[in-house]
């Protein structure tokens, strides 16, 4: 039973002053930020005063504080009911909207912050506020507005100059990002978020050095900093010192959801530079991770640790869901287009000297110009190559977007009415997906530089061949497939090779004895590949691996794991980057290509085989291990493409160890080249343009997409 104070009749309330007493020494707790005593003050003035305006205003607060927006959202939201004319309502319809963006409703949470503006227009925590809600919806333009307001009235609000620097960044302004992160430090030299961000947009710049030093200054600030451990990781990354990223990627282990993907970091990491120390315990965490749906590994970096077609769709509906979720206003609603001409615009940030650009450039140039009226959408550098001017030429219409955010360029492409979307780049490097999250064109199509699905609601179709998806693996793409006849990569039959290439003595390789060779990127490089590898060198007597210079800790890492083996470090050669003719020349110098697994050599195939190099493969369950089967059927030679790592390895034995057999593989390599299809570029792009067609006539009469095979060109 509770007895009643002494002095104090039961039922009387305490005076005015009392209670406005009670109120400053709640408050003086509140700002010593005694929350507790604060909270307990609070509750006592509301049981008197029930419609105690402030006392309900910072309660809420206090609850929010706390971390318990909702009950904020309903504390605030009471006072406000209880006394809509309070001089107080403005900043508690800002401090509302807080609370909502806390509660993920940042939508009701901008009505707050506008309906708080229309009280005090001025207000430039509530614009910053407005800003803030605003760029959680990805709403970059309007952000980057209130922010400005904002600083119209405070110049030196160091969280406006900062998060308008971000809107920037997303608007793909780096520059002026740049620019607002520098007025920010040159206000607080130690602003940590500021140093971070500032790190994250010199690495846009393609500024990794600077970019580093930004981030240490960030963490010298604030040691432990989860972004600014993320901005060094990525700026580590940028330089190639991949050892020292895995560190730094490590350290995020465990720091919240937000830094899911550092896992996927860690281990793409650490096969760049060909450490496996780890390796087994790492991919299984990071498949498990992903089968849980969470964004543990950016796709493309995922496709080198698991095979799995299945598991990597869960990893690239996670990846969109997060990061490029569907436009709620898409561009393109169902409107029709009457053009005398398909209008087909692809989009990539590699029209320059690049493994793509190398494969594709020869079908732009054939492109027929009587059906199709092509669009090339540039995101990439500004190059003054070869390549660049090349494609510069094939294209009747060249538009270089790179400073363009991807809604402006969006709004573009509906503007041309393009009929078809085509994304050359899926999530490999550079990639834009966020263009096509708005819907911009009737037709999106994931095509030739990501080897896998993209899970993404607005891409409808995948340009793939029965090797790559073969006839019931349709389940692990969320685009409709579209079977091209031979294989689904082009190739440009114009491509040069030197003339004259070094000797194998100048390439430092053995004069006699077979080379085995493999010149794809170190992180494609398994420990179970590597140890088939070390078996062919210990049964092929004078017998060496020819590999692709990468880093120097790669080599390093690789050379230990031959010893290991049991074979002598200086069976391995690597050899340094030339350009594309005479990397193409030095193939004749190798007389096997060995490919690797879960990701095959892509390009890479294409490169060896035109260059009369034959290749054995070694196919898995996903489109990206299956790539070089592909390639090996549409050039005659099927026999090369294994099943399983046993009979890879013993297809490789058996070639390495009968030289007549080898002679006889590079001697119909080299017939095939000029009478089979994979090098046939007009032939593939009547199947190309076949299904866009099939494509176009499928949306003009309104039906949904669905899978097809195009049939051969007679």
């Amino acid at each position: 039973m509770v007895k009643n104070r002494p002095g104090k009749p039961i039922g009387q309330r305490p005076s005015a002053a009392a209670i406005a007493a009670q109120f400053e020494r709640a408050v003086a707790h509140h700002q010593r930020g005694d929350l507790a005593q604060a909270e307990a003050a609070y509750h006592e003035i509301l049981a008197h005063t029930p419609w105690h305006f402030d006392a309900l205003h910072l309660l809420g607060i206090v609850r929010m504080q706390r971390g318990a927006p909702r009950e904020a959202v309903e504390l605030i939201r009471k006072a406000i009911d209880v006394d809509p004319r309070n001089p107080n309502k403005a900043a508690a319809l800002s401090n509302l909207g807080i609370a909502l963006s806390e509660t993920g409703s940042a939508a009701e949470a901008i009505g707050c912050f506008e309906r708080s503006l229309a009280l005090a227009p001025r207000n430039a925590q509530t614009l910053y506020n407005l800003g803030n809600a605003r760029l959680a919806l990805r709403d970059h333009d309007e952000a980057l507005g209130c922010y400005d307001r904002a600083l119209a009235v405070k110049p030196d609000h160091l969280g406006a100059l900062n998060n308008r620097g971000n809107a920037l960044a997303a608007l793909r302004r780096a520059e002026d990002a740049l620019a607002s992160f520098d007025r920010a430090l040159a206000i607080a030299p130690d602003f940590v978020d500021a140093n971070s961000n500032r790190a994250d947009v010199l690495l846009t710049l393609q500024r990794p050095e600077e970019a580093l030093a930004s981030a240490d200054r960030a963490l010298r600030s604030r040691p432990g900093f989860a972004d600014a451990i993320n901005s060094r990781g990525n700026a580590l990354r940028a330089l190639k010192r991949y050892d020292e990223a895995a560190r730094a990627f490590s350290q995020l282990a465990g720091a919240g959801p937000r830094f899911d993907h550092a896992l996927g970091e860690l281990v793409d990491s650490e096969l760049r530079v060909c450490d496996w120390t780890n390796f087994t315990e790492h991919a299984a965490r990071l498949s498990a991770a992903v089968s849980e749906g969470r964004v543990a590994a950016l796709p493309w970096e995922f496709l080198g640790v698991s095979g799995s077609g299945g598991t990597q769709l869960a990893c690239a509906r996670a990846f969109v869901a997060e990061r490029y979720p569907a436009s709620p206003t898409p561009l393109w609603r169902g409107e029709r287009y009457r053009h005398d001409r398909i209008r087909v615009a692809y989009l990539s940030a590699d029209f320059h000297e690049h493994a793509t650009a190398h494969l594709i450039a020869g079908l732009f140039e054939a492109h027929d110009a009587t059906r199709f009226e092509t669009t090339a959408v540039s995101f990439g550098p500004e190059t003054n190559d070869p390549m660049r001017k090349r494609l510069r030429q094939a294209f009747p219409r060249f538009l270089d977007v790179r400073n363009r955010s991807d809604r402006d360029v969006a709004r573009t492409l509906r503007e041309l009415e393009i009929d078809i979307a085509v994304d050359l780049k899926g999530f490999t490097a550079n990639s834009r997906t966020g263009i096509l999250a708005f819907r911009p064109a009737p037709l999106q199509v994931n095509y030739l530089g990501y080897p896998g699905t993209m899970g993404a609601p607005y891409v409808d179709y995948i340009v793939a061949d029965r090797f790559v998806i073969p006839p019931g693996r349709e389940d692990h793409y969320t685009e409709k497939v579209v079977r091209l006849p031979d294989s689904y990569q082009v190739n440009d039959a114009k491509r040069g090779i030197a003339e004259t290439a070094s000797t194998r003595a100048q390439a430092g390789l053995p004069q006699a004895g077979v080379v085995f060779c493999c010149f794809n990127s170190s992180y494609k490089i398994t420990p179970e590949m590597f140890a088939i590898w070390m078996r062919l060198l210990e049964r092929v007597p004078g017998s060496v691996l020819w590999l692709l210079e990468s880093n120097a800790p790669a080599e390093q890492n690789l050379r230990r794991e031959a010893q290991r083996r049991g074979v002598a470090p200086d069976r391995l050669v690597f050899a340094p980057t030339l350009p594309a003719d005479e990397h193409l020349a030095r193939h004749r110098l190798a007389d096997l290509f060995l490919d690797t697994r879960p990701v095959n050599a892509h390009t890479t195939a294409s490169d060896a085989l035109w260059a009369g190099l034959p290749l054995v493969t070694c196919t898995d369950d996903a489109f990206a291990s299956r790539v070089a089967t592909s390639l090996l059927h549409a050039v005659g030679l099927p026999e090369l493409a294994a099943h399983d790592p046993q009979e890879y390895e013993a297809i490789a034995l058996r070639i390495a160890t009968t030289p007549p057999l080898l002679a006889e593989l590079s001697a119909r390599l080299a017939r095939n080249r000029g009478t089979h299809r994979l090098f046939d570029t007009d032939r593939y792009r009547r199947h190309l343009e076949a299904a866009y067609t099939t494509m176009w006539d499928r949306c003009q009469r309104a039906l949904a997409p669905a899978s097809f095979d195009v049939e051969p060109a007679p």
